[in-house]
């Protein structure tokens, strides 16, 4: 099992891409190296395999977080969960289910006018996780450069305290609880706590 990421910036062509590729390459470079684990083609277009499917959404988090901190971007994306049947020296060589599902879904969010979806080959999940998506895209969506900033440097698992972020930042700390809050971290990182353990329930018993 494996999941696969296929995602696009939104309004890529009012912003240079100086400003927005380095911060997208930095954050897909996370899960490995380029071409074999993740790709950026057709200009604004992606594609990157996260191997452990748990921490699926917790990397859509950061990708979403590195693209937001410049102003008027925005990102699409789906998550596909499934097999891997070829194994490619370019990701978007490679082939199975969770390259299929991801593929299929994302050409569906333009549509549906979602920014982010998943596919696997458990529907009740999909239809459970799909409409947690849509709730958490209502402040995901909504946050502001300063809140991505934040949230690029807690999803990165790191232990800082409030003061050491406010130095960080250079701002107050007050600042930081009041983003955070505005931000709906806390309640976006509950539902990540849970699509992560109801995607180890499902591998486990697969």
């Amino acid at each position: 099992m494996t999941s696969v990421i296929t995602g696009d910036i939104i309004q890529s062509r009012q912003v240079s891409n100086a400003l927005w590729l380095p911060r997208l390459k930095k954050a897909l470079s996370a899960e490995g190296k380029s071409p074999k684990t993740w790709e950026v083609y057709r200009g604004d277009s992606f594609q990157v395999e996260v191997k452990d499917p748990a921490n699926a959404f917790l990397t859509a988090i950061r990708i979403k977080a590195a693209i937001k901190t410049v102003k008027h971007l925005d990102v699409r994306m789906a998550i596909g969960i499934g097999n891997k049947k070829f194994s490619s020296s370019k990701v978007a060589e490679s082939d199975g289910d969770a390259f299929v599902n991801s593929g299929e879904k994302f050409e569906t969010l333009k549509k549906l006018k979602q920014t982010l979806a998943i596919k696997t080959d458990w529907p009740a999940f999909d239809r459970d996780m799909n409409v947690c998506f849509r709730l958490a895209s209502i402040p995901m969506d909504d946050w502001t450069t300063t809140s991505a900033e934040l949230i690029q440097i807690l999803a990165t698992g790191k232990d800082l305290t409030q003061k050491a972020l406010a130095r960080k930042l250079g701002i107050t700390q007050p600042s930081i609880s009041e983003r955070q809050n505005r931000s709906h971290y806390d309640e976006v990182m509950e539902l990540e706590k849970l699509y992560r353990e109801k995607v180890m329930q499902l591998m486990d018993a697969k």
